[in-house]
């Protein structure tokens, strides 16, 4: 550090304690004092992005931090501004979706490592390479490096962010029995208090819960969003806050509480809006719960301008395949797929769409080839979420030609799904069973397509439920598409907000009456507009009145 002004240096020291301490307003503000004092000090620079991006200002964290790297760059010490690149670099790729950007700055920082033998920031330069690279193979193998450093310096930090990059590495290898113990380990030591630094926390409950989700470990990762929840309870962070409430929403809609998923991803899509990356997943997200729900335009308008991001890839080419576009969506897993690979569990819903799309042309030897791929690449990485997608599209596949192995393919997604509480997929598993048996078995398959119709009706999937009601028409059976959940499955509170909103008072209005805030009133409203199938306060209203009429 060059020489600086001795109220400059107690500014630093004062802004730099209060992040140690998660006092985000307060070192903001320290820090903008010590810029406003001596406008060229990187060091205040640099502590105001950190506080910013606490406080969830990423744009301005990211100037701030570029500022601060073209100012260390004028001193003779390079590691400063090493450290800085680092820290672009992956705020880059983790948070703006910016791949070549972080790429960049990640070549930057190594060549002043690497040039200048800056041993001390070896083992963040060996965490980063390893985060960014894209194949988890060697990402493993660099993060063990970046590991072996955090434990003979003692570096706390970097050990356990380098832990959970190794077990992330591991998931996406499909070692997941390997990969999730060392996640869980280096989450109890953040969350234990291990780590020295409050954005190691932050950098192993990310990777930890995405890894759960995609392995589909909802339980693991309902318990460790619990810990993150008390985590930013004390240290407040809206964008730690959005990627856990996205995470939160999707758990939720695989295991059925869709009210709960709606919320959850209405306030990520909030937290996220400078985000791409964040605010991408939680957009992607909720356009999948509309697609259960039949609602096909909404969904679309929210992947709009998203299309091309990985994580929506599935879910487009689920509306144009929904909306009857078959080639259209073909074409669109199959661009998604081969940019991504085969081998990698993100590549297990694009594989499924294109079986589905199969099925749809009636290519059943297509379909089941997509079928049998997902049941390799599932046993291979060890996923049961994967293995019961295959074993779904496999019986779908084999219905007409082969009864009996069709049968025990769908039994055993049947019985997965069900493991895994993942009502809507085994409602789905269950009216494929029907339609299998329709014509050799359709006692059975009544059996089957009635309890099917019961979980679609009250999750609020509208179009499943149509399709389910149709089935059960060829079976002879007298159905009706079913009508709405009744107000009497709402809660108590649900149900008090439902009145009031049908004598026509506003959220204020309501939180003033029942004594709550606005943000539980504009929440309560989400869920049971997601409960009942509904798009409106009005609709709300309208269904209040003729539910109670009737």
């Amino acid at each position: 550090m060059s020489a600086v002004s001795s109220d400059a240096g107690a500014n630093l020291a004062t802004g730099y304690a209060a992040l140690k301490s998660g006092q985000w307003l307060a070192a903001r503000d320290t820090f903008q004092q010590a810029l406003d004092a001596d406008g060229d000090l990187p060091e205040a620079s640099f502590g105001l992005a950190l506080a910013l991006w606490w406080l969830g200002d990423m744009q301005a964290a990211i100037e701030h931090m570029e500022q601060a790297y073209v100012a260390f760059r004028r001193r003779p010490d390079p590691a400063p501004a090493a450290a800085c690149a680092l820290r672009i670099g992956f705020h880059y790729r983790a948070h703006l979706a910016d791949t070549s950007a972080a790429s960049g700055w990640l070549a930057l920082a190594s060549r002043l490592i690497e040039d200048h033998r800056i041993a001390p920031l070896r083992g963040e330069l060996l965490l980063m390479k390893a985060y960014h690279a894209g194949d988890p193979v060697a990402g493993e193998r660099l993060a063990r490096e970046a590991l072996e450093i955090g434990r003979t310096s003692g570096n706390r930090d970097l050990l356990l962010c380098a832990l959970s990059v190794v077990g992330t590495s591991l998931v996406d290898c499909g070692r997941i029995e390997a990969g999730l113990p060392l996640l869980d380990e280096a989450m109890a030591g953040c969350l234990g208090g291990e780590a020295e630094h409050l954005d190691t926390v932050v950098f192993t409950c990310c990777n930890t819960l995405v890894c759960c989700v995609r392995c589909a470990e909802f339980e693991r990762a309902s318990q460790w969003v619990r810990g993150a929840d008390r985590f930013t309870e004390r240290h407040e962070c809206p964008l730690f806050h959005a990627q856990c409430r996205a995470i939160d929403g999707r758990i939720l809609v695989a295991c059925g509480d869709w009210g709960g998923a709606e919320a959850a991803l209405k306030t990520a899509i909030g937290l996220s809006q400078d985000v791409p990356a964040y605010r991408a997943e939680a957009l992607a997200a909720l356009a999948g719960l509309r697609v259960a729900q039949g609602r096909l335009e909404e969904a679309g308008r929210l992947v709009d301008g998203i299309e091309d991001h990985h994580v929506a890839a599935p879910v487009v080419a689920r509306i144009h395949l929904r909306q009857g576009n078959v080639s259209l969506a073909a074409l669109t897993a199959e661009r998604h797929l081969d940019a991504l690979g085969e081998n990698r569990l993100e590549s297990a819903p694009l594989i499924e769409v294109l079986g589905e799309t199969a099925l749809a042309r009636r290519e059943h030897r297509v379909a089941d080839a997509r079928g049998a791929a997902l049941l390799a690449l599932g046993a291979r990485l060890g996923c049961t979420l994967v293995v019961a997608q295959g074993d779904r599209l496999l019986g779908c596949a084999r219905a007409a030609s082969d009864a009996g192995a069709a049968q025990q393919h769908l039994d055993r997604a049947l019985a997965e799904f069900a493991r895994l509480g993942m009502r809507y997929d085994a409602a789905r598993t269950r009216r494929a069973i029907a339609e299998s048996l329709r014509d050799d078995k359709p006692d059975v398959a009544e059996r089957e397509a009635r309890a099917a119709l019961a979980i679609f009706a009250d999750l609020g999937a509208a179009a499943d439920a149509d399709e389910t009601v149709a089935l059960l028409r060829h079976l002879g059976v007298k159905a009706a598409p079913p009508a709405r959940r009744a107000l009497a499955t709402l809660t108590r509170r649900e149900q008090e907000i439902v009145a009031l909103v049908a004598a026509g008072l506003s959220n204020p209005e309501i939180a003033q009456r029942l004594f709550v805030s606005r943000k539980t009133v504009e929440h309560h409203v989400a869920r049971v507009l997601a409960k009942l199938g509904l798009r409106s306060r009005a609709e709300m209203a309208a269904e209040a009145v003729r539910l109670g009429s009737g």
